[in-house]
């Protein structure tokens, strides 16, 4: 059985060949390894395309939501596994709106890389407590299954909305004249009928309840 086939895009070029050698290690085959999302788009061959590509956020020259949002119009087939040094919620729903299967910092240790690998390489999906598996299965519209839950008032759909932008909960109470305290109400009152634990979870459900539309 041949091993699957990866490409490492990240511009730190020592994390990114002992990252190289940990794949190796975990018996995937790396096909080949870009400093940036430009070079990753110019080397990619149609005829050999990877079944995974760890995708680094932050990079010169195309960065990963943008090489992300490339490789899910041209070539839907590929595999992402977003990497980042930061747990940021607004990089998490951007990868994630962008086409990207899952999300993991960089100093994970080796067992979650092996358990994301696999995970987005066999269901499409990794996904942790920040991220529900069934929301991202079905953001990516691999399942035709709805979500159900309770109807939500106009300004819990608004709050939503608001949610999805990059604004911070301040500036959504602001934007909504609300309190802060009003807001972190709404907040937790949709984290609590949605069975949900964050924001990206907030955002994953008003994209495919059609409550935000990309």
């Amino acid at each position: 059985m041949q091993s699957p086939k990866v490409v490492l895009v990240d511009d730190h070029v020592l994390l990114r060949n002992g990252l190289a050698g940990l794949v190796k290690e975990l018996g995937y085959t790396v096909l080949f390894e870009a400093d940036n999302g430009k070079e990753f788009m110019q080397r990619l061959r149609p005829e050999e395309l990877p079944d995974i590509v760890l995708l680094d956020i932050n990079m010169p020259q195309a960065d990963g939501f943008e090489t992300a949002a490339w490789l899910r119009q041209l070539h839907p087939s590929v595999k992402i596994l977003a990497l980042s040094m930061y747990d940021d919620e607004n990089s998490v729903i951007r990868m994630l709106k962008n086409g990207a299967g899952g999300y993991i910092l960089k100093d994970a240790e080796p067992a979650e890389l092996r358990r994301a690998m696999e995970a987005v390489c066999t269901k499409g999906f990794y996904y942790t407590e920040m991220i529900t598996g069934r929301l991202i299965h079905a953001i990516h519209n691999q399942t035709g299954e709805q979500i159900s839950g309770p109807v939500l008032s106009e300004r819990e759909k608004e709050f939503l909305r608001l949610a999805a932008t990059e604004m911070t909960y301040k500036e959504i109470a602001e934007q909504m004249k609300l309190s802060p305290r009003t807001i972190d109400g709404y907040r937790d009152d949709l984290f609590e009928k949605l069975n949900l634990k964050s924001r990206v979870g907030l955002v994953l459900f008003a994209i495919r309840n059609n409550i935000v539309r990309l």
